[in-house]
């Protein structure tokens, strides 16, 4: 017969066994002892293909991290897959990284429709949305509804009212046409505008929307031509904002050119320009916030010495001239310091909880002055920025820095 003593030992050994199974497999997916899987979707191909550069961007930080001591610990495995920007198959790649790859979080992916399409199974899955890449207001606004998004760039609506304000000021009385991408991202963009123009003599005078399976714009061009605008903006994706500068340019129409910031990257622009014969691209408006690699004022900058040299070991062969590398580089080394901020055995929800709290004036691929914050109430993390104008085949900036909270 055992004796009670030993009963009382093998219980308590085996609910400790039960407990630390428990805990075992409590943890969340997607992190051990000694990696963290990241997931996301990207356009690899397809109409917005110029913008896999920002999950190659991101991917060579991870990278460059891994090879310095990763995240306490931990080293980042990223894994991409290409939804050809069709939010349909945003969807299925969305559900094949949670379900079948047990990602610790979908982070970075792209398109305002394609976030938008995943942010309900996303939350009712408790899986973080982190740092979506779009502009689109409703990622920041909507946070008590989706308390596992969060946006990081500077919002659509503070982009278009930065706009509205800036013709109010430089252009008053401007007669403005509007090429927009029918979904939340350009419509977003026109809020901006509208109200940045409010009570000023700034008038849009036309409106024209493309739907993004859409193959060219032409027609919309010239019927904004029609109007008698002396300015055009380019609420659309690189494709679409070259087509709007190339048909411009073959209607004779010169217009003052307002170029979104998601089409607005030196080698976008020196497409549209059609080898410099392009009248229309120069003088066009844009705005800034990461710092530019073909910027001459950045030529010893630190970051941007660091961005060429991880590039460089860890994207070899990719265009260092491309801003959009400079933007996964900013978010990867935001989601860095949020992985490092949420404890040395990080959860999903020490994650989001560290997304209510960001204070960081540091990342080194930011514009000077320009500060990731937010609050528990204020979840646009970048709202500031600078305008920049096109000029002989390079961005220059002007004036000060820009600020506006969209909540």
């Amino acid at each position: 017969m055992r004796s009670p003593r030993l009963i009382l030992t093998m219980l308590a050994l085996a609910g400790a066994v039960a407990t630390g199974a428990a805990a075992a497999t409590s943890a969340d997916p997607g992190i051990t002892g000694k990696t963290i899987l990241l997931g996301g979707t990207s356009p690899l191909s397809g109409p917005a293909s110029a913008y896999a550069s920002v999950a190659r961007g991101a991917n060579a930080y991870f990278r460059y991290v891994n090879a310095h001591g990763g995240v306490n610990g931990r080293t980042i495995t990223y894994k991409v897959v290409d939804d050809a920007y069709n939010p349909s198959q945003t969807v299925q790649a969305t559900r094949q990284l949670v379900e079948q790859d047990k990602v610790f979080a979908i982070f970075n992916s792209l398109g305002t429709e394609h976030n938008v399409a995943t942010r309900d199974y996303l939350n009712a899955s408790r899986v973080p949305q982190l740092f979506v890449a779009s502009g689109a207001t409703t990622f920041g606004r909507d946070y008590k509804e989706y308390p596992w998004t969060i946006g990081f760039q500077p919002s659509y609506r503070a982009e278009g009212w930065i706009y509205g304000k800036y013709l109010a000021r430089a252009k008053p009385g401007a007669r403005v046409a509007v090429l927009y991408q029918n979904d939340d991202y350009g419509k977003d963009l026109m809020a901006g505008l509208k109200q940045g123009i409010a009570r000023t003599k700034v008038k849009i005078v036309a409106a024209q929307p493309y739907e993004v399976t859409a193959t060219d714009v032409q027609s919309q061009v010239a019927k904004l031509k029609s109007s008698g605008a002396n300015v055009l903006a380019l609420f659309a994706t690189p494709r679409f904002a070259i087509q709007g500068y190339v048909f411009a340019n073959r209607l004779a129409w010169r217009p003052l050119v307002i170029n979104n910031a998601v089409s607005s990257a030196s080698n976008i622009m020196t497409l549209a320009s059609e080898g410099g014969s392009n009248k229309s691209v120069e003088n066009s408006i844009s705005i800034v916030f990461l710092k530019d690699p073909n910027d001459a004022k950045w030529s010893k900058d630190a970051a941007i010495g660091l961005y060429r040299s991880v590039m460089a070991k860890y994207a070899k062969g990719a265009n260092v001239k491309d801003v959009y590398h400079v933007y996964g580089m900013a978010v990867a080394y935001e989601a860095v310091r949020v992985l490092k901020a949420a404890g040395k055995n990080p959860t999903r929800a020490s994650v989001m909880a560290q997304t209510r709290q960001l204070t960081d004036a540091s990342n080194p691929f930011l514009l000077p002055g320009i500060a990731i914050k937010t609050t528990a109430t204020e979840r646009f993390p970048i709202e500031q920025s600078l305008l920049q104008r096109w000029s002989k085949g390079k961005w220059s900036s002007f004036g000060g820095l820009w600020g506006y909270r969209a909540g």
